[in-house]
């Protein structure tokens, strides 16, 4: 219950504050919003660090930490999301889209696999301090960039007008809403495994630190495996095919997963569970990314944020009391079931919206093709 606690209070500030974020990164320099959230990190990153190597850290105080960093994600999402376009010309959008989704997603699921095997071998404290100092390397990367000048915008509307915006286009554009409502779910119902995975190597395997750093490496694996695999696509087309396909084997990898009690195997089935969820999340973000346009591609990265990470404290907290009740077993394979069903919810509405995907895709001068050939190729 303290882990979905924790996960809780770190990611709920994503959900409530991640318009206000998006429409930040669409008013505001993006580069120096990131900047700004980067610094912040470092520094909640380094009071944690400090705490638990003074061993004075409490549960109090994680709860609250997390809390600030979740508030720091909301404007960072967005803002960094968005920026990637400001880094890279036209011709690289693709490819450079497929790269950041990868990183983004991948780091979420790779960081802890390589800080469970460090934790068993130099505690939590020295991880948190490394992960503190790794932060200069990212704003010092960022001071070094070298933009071209972008020219002023004057916003006529106010924030809020702003915000209701990007929710509308959202609302009225079905393949983004498609997409986005599969990536809540998901995040709802199935990605909590990760926050009980510590109750898996404890309780269900017997095992220690070492087994929690041996599970997530696992994951690891197959998720570098599904990065490569979108990183290395040239276009989208066809990409829309990968989503519901990952989707469904996400869930029978979990299901599977749930109910082994041999570390080898877990380890084993955890590898097309990461394979499986970095493949959905990447692809999604970079359909969307390929669909909406840059003045409003904050505030749509920023609701793609709040199904992403946004929903996860909702899941984190009800996977952590029905654990309690039913088992973490039986709350894992539970997700699993409701990430095949959406699946195939996603996969019958797919033909609908498939042309007006592409026709979003054309209109941003990613697809190569002309709406007018798409239309006459599809009926």
């Amino acid at each position: 219950m303290l882990l979905g606690t924790v996960a809780f209070a770190g990611q709920i500030p994503v959900f409530l504050l991640s318009p206000v974020g998006g429409m930040v990164a669409d008013r505001f320099n993006r580069r120096t919003v990131v900047i700004v959230t980067q610094f912040a990190s470092m520094i909640f990153a380094f009071i944690l660090a400090m705490l638990t190597l003074t061993k004075r850290v409490t549960v109090q105080e994680v709860i609250v930490l997390a809390a600030l960093m979740g508030a720091v994600n909301a404007f960072d999402i967005p803002a960094r999301q968005s920026f990637l376009v400001e880094m890279v010309g036209r011709e690289d959008l693709m490819n450079a889209i497929a790269l950041n989704s990868t990183i983004f997603n991948g780091a979420r699921i790779i960081g802890p696999s390589i800080a469970g095997i460090l934790v068993a071998s130099i505690g939590e404290g020295w991880c948190f301090f490394a992960n503190s100092v790794s932060y200069i390397a990212v704003i010092a990367g960022l001071f070094m960039m070298r933009l071209p000048a972008k020219p002023a915008v004057v916003h006529h509307d106010s924030p809020f007008e702003h915000i209701v915006e990007g929710f509308r286009y959202v609302r009225n554009t079905a393949p983004i809403r498609a997409l986005l409502l599969l990536i809540g779910l998901v995040s709802l119902v199935a990605m909590p495994y990760s926050v009980l995975m510590p109750i898996f190597a404890a309780k269900v395997l017997h095992g220690n630190a070492r087994t929690l750093g041996i599970l997530m490496g696992a994951t690891g694996v197959g998720a570098m495996c599904g990065a490569l695999m979108i990183a290395s696509r040239r276009g989208v087309r066809g990409l829309g095919k990968f989503v519901p396909i990952a989707c469904a084997g996400f869930g029978v990898s979990l299901i599977l997963f749930a109910f082994s009690r041999w570390w080898v195997l877990s380890a084993i089935l955890l590898v097309p569970v990461g394979f499986s969820v970095m493949t959905q999340m990447s692809a999604s973000n970079t359909l969307v990314q390929s669909m909406v346009p840059d003045r409003l591609r904050g505030r749509t990265m920023a609701i793609y944020s709040m199904m992403f990470m946004g929903m996860a404290p909702f899941g984190a907290l009800v996977a952590g009391a029905a654990a309690g009740h039913i088992g973490a077993p039986m709350t894992v394979a539970i997700g699993g079931a409701l990430a095949i069903a959406g699946a195939i919810a996603f996969a019958r509405y797919l033909p609908k919206i498939r042309l007006e995907a592409r026709e979003l895709i054309d209109a941003q001068g990613l697809s190569g093709e002309p709406v007018e050939e798409i239309a006459a190729r599809v009926s």
